[in-house]
């Protein structure tokens, strides 16, 4: 599901509650409706479209009776920022996915591969769960690290206008000389801009004009 949907969707408090219900145990819609307070028939809309997007599904149990329950795990991201605003979601792996073989992953994710009983189930979603704040702090430092480094580079360029821009324009340069358009492309905005953002680092120095296009200044 679009991210942008995605945010709209969850944007609604009474849809979350529902979800954190749900998190919990599945339910009847005459539960869900006794815990928000709301009438079974706006609980069925928010259920429809949470359903509908695949968040939810339903089932029913012996006696006919309809139960709702959470069908999948997803991460949704919202970054903003001075420079920034952006979300993207995430959906769960398949038990296929193996990170571990990846060549630049510098996390240490080995499993042991002896038969797993529920001791070493436990200490398994321990580990789990604490890599998972690890990594939580880590994206805070990583985003707040960002926006300073921007700052910095808004400082250099001394930038009124869009000071994003000219920190892409900079990024695109990092790996070697390229040409306005391959710069352009980038940096996802159009080259009669990008020259004029190349003129202006120019100026300060940041970057200069060579055979192969513009690179950064020394």
């Amino acid at each position: 599901m679009d991210s942008a949907a995605l945010l709209d969707l969850l944007g609604n408090e009474n849809r979350r509650r529902i979800l954190r219900l749900l998190a919990r145990k599945p339910c009847y819609v005459t539960e869900i409706s006794e815990y928000l307070g709301v009438s079974p028939k706006a609980v069925i809309d928010h259920l429809r479209k949470l359903e509908e997007a695949g968040i939810v599904e339903s089932r029913t149990d012996d006696q006919r009776r309809k139960y709702f329950h959470i069908s999948r795990n997803l991460r949704l991201e919202v970054n903003v920022s001075p420079y920034e605003f952006g979300t993207k979601s995430a959906y769960p792996a398949s038990r296929g996915f193996d990170i571990t073989t990846w060549r630049y992953l510098t996390l240490d994710v080995q499993l042991d591969d002896a038969e797993e009983g529920t001791r070493e189930l436990a200490s398994e979603l321990r580990e789990l769960e604490q890599l998972e704040n690890e990594l939580s702090m880590a994206q805070r430092w990583v985003q707040g690290r960002i926006t300073e480094v921007l700052d910095e580079l808004t400082d250099d360029v001394d930038a009124d206008g869009d000071s994003r821009l000219y920190a892409d324009v900079l990024l695109a340069l990092a790996d070697g000389p390229k040409l306005v358009d391959d710069i352009a492309a980038d940096a996802e905005a159009p080259p009669e801009m990008v020259e004029q953002v190349l003129a202006d680092l120019s100026e300060n120095g940041l970057v200069e004009r060579v055979d192969d296009g513009w690179t950064l200044g020394d």
